[in-house]
């Protein structure tokens, strides 16, 4: 009861502190657009009815802001499923049977290393349309998911393996009871940094892929007339922030609700 208390109270002031960062930052803004006075550098009123003109009117080639943000998720979340649906199970395979990983290391390891970004020439020579953003979304997307599932095997607990062969069980039960409830949260963790990584990619690859609707497409439309369009190219930028962390905060959550086994440290 003790501990519920006390971590209630903690949510309770870190929700608190958030308001108060979140209003000194929209403070410091206001503050320094009226010092810089600059029309590519739009206050937070400004800002406020670019949206709303958005919201109403759409940009100046009549998208509107919720076709914007509708394009930019259903890419994210082709790529990003497609990332699920093929590293939680090659991650799983590598992690039970390593040689598997040991052979295929000297392909999978330096091409993990190339950025997504540094693809984007190739992807808009090989491919079209829709399937550009979401391979790229799915390489973001792919190496925190096969990474963090592969090296989550190791580290099940021996004894939970060991309990369950004094009972008798075979491997395959140890596997599906054992293993992969186990590496579940880990599994979580790594398609949450994936699922941050295929955000980026698709923003970054809107700018430069040539389709004109899209919020990095918002962003770099706006930037193409900096005077005028300055409050969109602003709104375009928070909006990845807040649709970023809004979709870390569903996997927090849905984390939270699956695995409430899990003890949470409070010092």
């Amino acid at each position: 009861m003790l501990r519920k208390l006390k971590m209630r109270s903690i949510v309770t002031s870190g929700k608190t502190l958030n308001m108060l960062v979140l209003l000194g930052f929209i403070g410091l803004w206001q503050v320094a657009a009226a010092i810089v006075d600059s029309p590519f550098f739009p206050d937070v009123i400004k800002t406020v009815e670019a949206f709303i003109g958005l919201v109403r009117h759409g940009d100046f080639e009549g998208y509107t802001l919720l076709e914007h943000i509708g394009a930019s998720l259903i890419r994210v979340g082709a790529g990003f499923a497609l990332a699920c649906l093929v590293g939680i199970p090659l991650g799983l395979v590598m992690g039970l049977y390593p040689l598997i990983y040991e052979a295929t290391k000297s392909v999978i390891e330096p091409i993990r290393f190339i950025p997504p970004i540094a693809w984007i020439p190739l992807t808009i020579v090989l491919l079209v349309g829709f399937s550009r953003y979401a391979f790229l979304v799915w390489l973001g997307a792919f190496f925190p998911i096969l990474i963090n599932t592969l090296t989550s095997i190791p580290r099940v607990s021996p004894i939970h393996v060991n309990v369950a062969r004094v009972y008798g069980a075979d491997r395959g039960y140890i596997i599906r009871r054992v293993v992969i409830p186990s590496v579940l949260p880990e599994v979580l963790a790594g398609m949450r940094v994936g699922l941050g990584v295929g955000w980026m990619c698709i923003v970054a690859a809107e700018m430069l892929a040539g389709k004109m609707i899209g919020l990095g497409c918002l962003i770099i439309k706006s930037a193409q007339f900096p005077g005028i369009h300055s409050g969109e190219m602003l709104v375009g930028m928070i909006l990845i922030g807040i649709i970023g962390l809004a979709m870390n905060e569903a996997l927090i959550q849905t984390e939270k609700r699956l695995f409430r086994w899990r003890w949470e440290v409070v010092v």
